[in-house]
């Protein structure tokens, strides 16, 4: 199993603890640099990228403009943020906010928390893997993290491979109504599930759309 990768923006001030080497400890795959500028030019050379760790506590900063700059360009994109007592402050981009002190284990539990992994709310269709508890989807080396509508429009789909599912039932399952004249929802809905899955969302493998019908899941893209 390949080990998750872990992107972590960190300073070097000696009066913080740096997690770099304590997370590859732990089996991470952990790339540093040291500004949100690097950062994300860093997401865009590299195709897996699992978790993002924002050490603003090593950085001097509360973190809130890297943390949305990175939520801008990267939406579906675990986050966390780390911060120390003076900076200790909500940040609405951050899915977990932790204060300074704790212990190299509880990041590690944070980070587990926010990776797809098997389980009784798990589905896998080919390469496809969506964690319901989570909200995590994973498609070989993408990770995405989404919404419950769009987690559960996903579910919906996988649960039926290689049928097409219309959009009086998808509108019936994902959102508990029979008015399916607002099309423009549905179909936007599936354009933020192909980003997060797709290679090219233009040209969909996975998620097909059946004209005059509704849509299928493509059950053998893996054997392809």
């Amino acid at each position: 199993m390949n080990k998750a990768a872990i992107l972590l923006i960190e300073g070097k001030h000696a009066e913080h603890p740096s997690f770099l080497t304590p997370l590859r400890k732990k089996g991470f795959a952990v790339e540093g640099v040291s500004k949100g500028g690097e950062a994300l030019r860093r997401l865009k050379e590299e195709g897996r990228i699992d978790v993002v760790i924002v050490n603003a506590a090593t950085l001097r900063t509360s973190g809130r403009r890297i943390c949305q700059s990175l939520r801008a360009a990267y939406p579906n994109l675990p986050l966390i943020l780390i911060l120390d007592s003076e900076h200790s402050a909500k940040v609405d981009d951050a899915d977990v906010i932790l204060t300074l002190p704790f212990t190299v284990q509880k990041l590690v539990n944070r980070i587990r928390h926010l990776l797809p992994g098997p389980g009784k709310h798990s589905l896998q269709v080919g390469d496809v893997h969506l964690d319901l508890e989570k909200q995590i989807v994973a498609c070989g080396e993408r990770r995405s993290r989404l919404t419950p509508r769009l987690a559960r429009l996903l579910a919906v789909l996988m649960e039926h491979p290689g049928q097409v599912v219309d959009r009086k039932s998808l509108f019936a399952q994902v959102w508990e109504t029979n008015y399916t004249d607002d099309t423009r929802t549905l179909d936007v809905h599936i354009s933020w599930l192909r980003r997060a899955i797709e290679e090219d969302s233009r040209r969909p493998r996975y998620i097909k759309t059946i004209r005059g019908a509704g849509y299928l899941f493509e059950a053998n893209v893996a054997d392809s």
